[in-house]
This record gives C-alpha cells, structure tokens and sequence, in this order.
C-alpha cells in the first residue's frame, strides 16, 4: 500500500529522491520556490509539484501535509532543512521527518531535537529512501534479513529504571551492538551482563519481522 509523501527541494537529490519514491505506489509531492527545478523529475515522475516555500504552513497544506505520512527535507540548506522538519514534526504532528544535514557538527543538535537526518554529501537520495521505505526513523541500514537500528531507549513507559542486555535480547531475536551515554560521553561494546538506563542511545541489530514488536522499546522522536 502506497503512503502520501512530501519531498522539499528539487535539486539532484529531491529529484532523484522524488523519482524513486513515485515509482511505487507511493503519492509524491515535490515542493521548491524555482519552478524551472522541477525539470529535473524528469519524464517519468508521476507524482505532482508546488512552487513555494517548503517551511511555509500554507504550502505544506496545499500539499497535503495533514495527510502526509512522510517529509523529506532534501534542499542545499541546512537552516531550511531544520525549519522545514520543526514545522512538520511540532505543528503538523508527521509520523516520519527527514532532513538533509550538510554541516556534521550539528548532529547532536538534531539528535537532541528527536529528528531523523542524513549526514553527507553523496547517495543521501539512497539513504532516504531507504530510511522512508523502512517506515521509522531509527533505520540506519538493512543486512540480510536484519535492520541495523540507532534509537533512544524507552523504559519510563515499561515503568522501569533500568535494564539488562541479555533481557532485552531475549525474545526479540534481536543483538545490542553498542550504546552511548551522558550524550555521548560514555560509550561502550556491551556484554549480556552490561546494564542500560532510561534514554540511553542505542545501536541494534534486529530481525525485519521483529522490528514492530520490538518498537515499544524505543522513544518516540
């Protein structure tokens, strides 16, 4: 079944990226204030197109944010980026934001703000992609038959303080490979014996079919 998604920006990557997303059963909206861009979607996008500015709340409502089950964020600007995913995310409540993130400096920033972004300069069209198509914001990459997953640890709502790696493996067919503490001052390579708090950053390695099951152990962004 095909999602309703907004794609701001269409230089190389939202083009591309607005491509690749139409050729499904997606509906694709492309925004961007120059309407000679759109050139670059090319014959074969099916999806449609609005000239305006992608952060603007009556632009993002004549695309049908209300019912947008995604935004990406892909413009050459990190500043329109960020304001672009704070209106989508706080006022317009979509499930699943993306932004292009040129400078790395500000990862700890967006990771603070709970957003979901990619960080580089080259195949950002096919980490979005892949970051939409998987249907969270904790994707990182797909091994075989597994989801590699970054999120921060939910136990507040379990009503727990804290909780052992081997108890959360067991049952969820599923391999903690890292985790990070203190925003990042404390790091480490657990062992099943290693415990986790509350907001901890995760890194996890967890089987396609269990990754729904296993959501109820991740905050929400």
């Amino acid at each position: 079944m095909g999602r309703n998604i907004i794609v701001v920006g269409c230089g190389r990557v939202g083009s591309q990226l607005a491509s690749m997303l139409s050729e499904g059963d997606n509906n694709v909206c492309v925004i961007d204030q120059n309407p000679d861009s759109f050139a670059n979607l090319g014959g074969s996008f099916n999806g449609t197109t609005i000239e305006g500015v992608g952060f603007d709340e009556d632009v993002l409502l004549r695309a049908g944010v209300d019912i947008t089950d995604c935004v990406a964020a892909v413009t050459a600007h990190d500043n329109a980026n960020l304001m672009v995913a704070e209106v989508a995310s706080r006022i317009f409540r979509v499930p699943h934001v993306i932004a292009r993130l040129y400078n790395p400096g500000h990862e700890r920033t967006y990771e603070q703000l709970g957003l979901d972004y990619v960080c580089g300069t080259s195949l950002v069209a096919e980490e979005v992609f892949a970051k939409i198509s998987s249907g969270h914001g904790s994707h990182v990459d797909s091994f075989g038959d597994f989801e590699i997953l970054r999120f921060s640890l939910d136990l507040k709502s379990r009503s727990l303080r804290q909780v052992r790696v081997s108890q959360l493996e067991k049952g969820h067919d599923i391999r903690i490979v890292a985790f990070e503490r203190d925003g990042g001052r404390m790091s480490s390579i657990p062992t099943g014996d290693s415990i986790l708090q509350h907001g901890d950053s995760v890194l996890a390695c967890v089987r396609h079919s269990r990754v729904a099951a296993f959501s109820k152990w991740m905050q929400e962004g």
